[in-house]
């Protein structure tokens, strides 16, 4: 059995990145309207991502309210991304950060939207006198 079998100190060799994976790994990014998408959901409530049933649908006609969700899924499954970093910092469930890689982003770009919402709550406001 393999999973028995003793790991040995001096064999051990360190492992050294090759530059052919570095160079083929594109840099993280967004576009201005991912941007903006990342931004605006900022303010958005946790209820926002939640499907809205027949009473929250009435509430929002009756309120003047519409529907948050974004036409474009790969966008909505950033948006939904952003408010859940927003409202959880880098704790937000594994299943989520599977959907909103399978939508088509990357985990670098995930870390790089954590980082910048992160950045952007932490930093201090500025009430103009």
């Amino acid at each position: 059995m393999a999973y028995l079998s003793r790991i040995e100190p001096h064999d051990a060799q360190p492992v050294a990145p090759t530059a052919a994976n570095d160079a083929s790994r594109p840099e993280p990014g967004f576009s201005n309207l991912e941007w903006s998408v990342v931004r605006l959901a900022r303010v958005d409530s946790l209820w926002t991502i939640r499907t809205a049933g027949p009473l929250r649908r009435f509430w929002n006609w009756v309120v003047g309210r519409g529907n948050p969700e974004l036409a474009n899924p790969r966008l909505e499954a950033l948006r939904r991304m952003a408010v859940l970093t927003c409202h959880y910092g880098s704790t937000v469930r594994g299943g989520d950060v599977a959907n909103f890689i399978s939508a088509g982003f990357s985990p670098d770009q995930y870390e790089l939207m954590a980082g910048s919402i992160n950045a952007a709550l932490s930093a201090p406001r500025r009430i103009a006198a």
